[in-house]
């Protein structure tokens, strides 16, 4: 399950025959048919829509899509985001202004930058293992690295200062 986030917040499970939803808390199913590589035919309420993959960010979560002709800009969160938002720890919690903290207690796999080196919003700086599962922690800004507080295999806890930006 996904939930979509634009013009309308919506949920969906695209995996499931047929796929289905919610859409302003109203249940659907959707029928779809994969026309080619970055097009699909979908029924919803016996209406037709073509929907046109247009693009997507590095991380798959922002994305625009075109439906019949209309160009629409659209950010998903999956299980694991929904998850960490619900404990409090979403991505907009793990950078602060120059500091980034560990969401969640963890042990860090590798270190994707070192002291000095610039970096730009988005850019990956570390893999923290938490819940069996590798989460690349990113840049939330431009910066430079001041410092990193952290060494590949070390176990951290929740807030602890794992980078301090210039």
């Amino acid at each position: 399950m996904y939930k979509i986030t634009g013009k309308n917040a919506f949920e969906v499970a695209p995996d499931t025959n047929p796929a289905e939803g919610l859409l302003d808390g109203t249940y659907y199913n959707l029928d779809i048919e994969k026309l080619d590589a970055r097009t699909w035919h979908i029924l919803k309420d016996h209406k037709s829509y073509y929907v046109q993959w247009i693009e997507r960010s590095e991380d798959g979560k922002n994305f625009s899509l075109k439906i019949n002709g209309q160009l629409l800009e659209l950010h998903a969160k999956d299980h694991y985001d929904l998850l960490l938002e619900q404990m409090g720890m979403s991505s907009a919690n793990t950078a602060k202004a120059s500091k980034l903290k560990a969401p969640m207690p963890g042990k860090v796999l590798d270190i994707l930058i070192e002291k000095g080196q610039a970096v730009a919003k988005g850019d990956g700086l570390l893999i923290l293992e938490a819940m069996k599962m590798e989460n690349l922690l990113k840049a939330e800004q431009d910066g430079t690295i001041k410092s990193v507080n952290v060494s590949v295999g070390e176990a951290v806890e929740k807030n602890n200062i794992l980078i301090d930006f210039d």
